[in-house]
C-alpha cells in the first residue's frame, strides 16, 4: 500500500479529516451553550491543555457543541468574512458546520460500521459454519433485505420513527449487516474445508474454537475491504438523509444539512448566477474529499489483501 501513490493520497485525506475531527474545538472554538456546558469562562481557555475543559471538548464534547453557530438571523447568505470564514447559509456559520460536521460524520460512520461488522461477522460465521437449515433461513432473510434498495429502506425506517441519532444508527444497522454476513459466509464456506481446519477438528477442537481461532482470522480479508469502503459511504448516506430533511435536527453540524440550507441559493439573483457560490462549494468539497479518501484507501486495501496479486 505504501508503494501506491493513490492509496497514500487517500490515507493523507483520511488522516486530515481525522485530525480536523479530533481538533474541532481548537479549529472552531466552542461558543454559546457549548462553552457554557464545558465550563469555559473565556474563549481562550480552551487552548490550555492543562485544563479539563480542553480534554472534555476534544474527547467528549457535549451535544450543544454540535449546534452550528448562528451568525445572523438573516436567511440571505453572507459572503466569507472574518466572522464566518466560509460565509453563512440560512444564518449559520458554514465553517463551523463543516468542522464539527467532520466529527459527526466520522463518529456516526465508526459506530454504524462497528455494529454492522459485529453482527455481520457473527451471523455470517454461523451461517457458513453450520450450513443446512440454519444457512437457508439466514440467507432467505438476507435476500428479503436485499430485495429493497438500501437507501430507500433506510429512509422508510427513519420516517417511521422520530429522526434522531439512535434512529439513524438503527436504520443503517438494520440494512447494513446483511452485506457483511454474506461476504463472510462465502469465505467461511471456503476456509472450513481446508486441511488445517480438519486437523484442528481431529485433535478435538470445539466448534467455538474452530470458528474463533481457525476460521474467522482467515476469513476477514474481503470483509476488511468492505469495512474501509463503508466508512466512506455510510456518512454519505447520513448526509443524504439530512439533505432530505430526515436526518439530524435543524442546526446540527451535518454536511447534508448544510447542502439542504443551500438549495434555495444555488442560483443567484438575475445577472449574478454565482453570487452565492460559497453555500454549495465548501460543503460539496468536504463531502467529495471525504468520500475520495476512503475510496482510495479501500481500493488500495483490496489490492493489497487480494492473494492473487501477491
Amino acid at each position: 500500500m505504501r508503494r501506491d501513490r493513490a492509496t497514500m493520497t487517500g490515507v493523507a485525506l483520511v488522516l486530515a479529516f481525522a485530525l480536523i475531527a479530533l481538533l474541532a474545538p481548537l479549529i472552531a472554538p466552542p461558543q454559546g451553550n457549548c462553552a457554557r456546558d464545558l465550563g469555559i469562562p473565556a474563549g481562550s481557555s480552551i487552548y490550555h491543555p492543562a485544563r479539563s475543559a480542553f480534554w472534555r471538548a476534544v474527547l467528549a464534547a457535549p451535544p450543544s457543541c454540535y449546534q452550528i453557530t448562528r451568525v445572523t438571523f438573516d436567511p440571505v447568505p453572507a459572503p466569507p468574512s472574518r466572522t464566518a470564514w466560509f460565509g453563512t447559509s440560512q444564518g449559520y456559520d458554514i465553517f463551523y458546520g463543516i468542522v464539527w460536521g467532520t466529527r459527526t460524520m466520522l463518529r456516526m460512520g465508526l459506530i454504524i460500521v462497528a455494529i454492522n461488522l459485529i453482527l455481520g461477522t457473527v451471523i455470517g460465521l454461523i451461517s457458513g459454519f453450520y450450513r443446512g437449515v440454519v444457512d437457508l433461513v439466514i440467507q432467505r432473510v438476507i435476500d428479503v433485505i436485499f430485495a429493497f434498495p438500501g437507501l430507500i429502506l433506510t429512509v422508510v425506517l427513519v420516517a417511521l420513527f422520530k429522526p434522531s441519532t439512535g434512529t439513524i444508527i438503527l436504520a443503517f444497522v438494520a440494512t447494513g449487516w446483511a452485506s457483511y454476513a454474506r461476504i463472510l459466509r462465502g469465505d467461511v464456506l471456503r476456509v472450513r474445508e481446508l486441511e488445517f481446519v480438519d486437523a484442528a477438528r481431529s485433535l478435538g477442537a470445539s466448534d467455538l474454537r474452530l470458528m474463533l481461532v481457525h476460521i474467522v482470522p482467515n476469513s476477514l480479508t474481503s470483509l476488511l475491504t468492505q469495512v474501509v469502503l463503508d466508512l466512506g459511504t455510510v456518512p454519505l448516506g447520513i448526509a443524504a438523509l439530512s439533505f432530505l430533511g430526515l436526518g439530524f435536527p435543524v442546526g446540527y453540524a451535518d454536511w447534508g444539512q448544510l447542502l439542504n440550507f443551500a438549495r434555495a441559493w444555488i442560483q443567484g439573483p438575475p445577472g449574478q448566477p454565482l453570487a452565492y457560490w460559497y453555500v454549495t462549494l465548501f460543503p460539496t468539497l468536504a463531502i467529495l474529499c471525504f468520500s475520495l479518501g476512503w475510496n482510495l484507501v479501500g481500493d488500495g486495501a483490496r489490492d493489497a489483501f487480494d492473494p492473487r496479486d501477491n
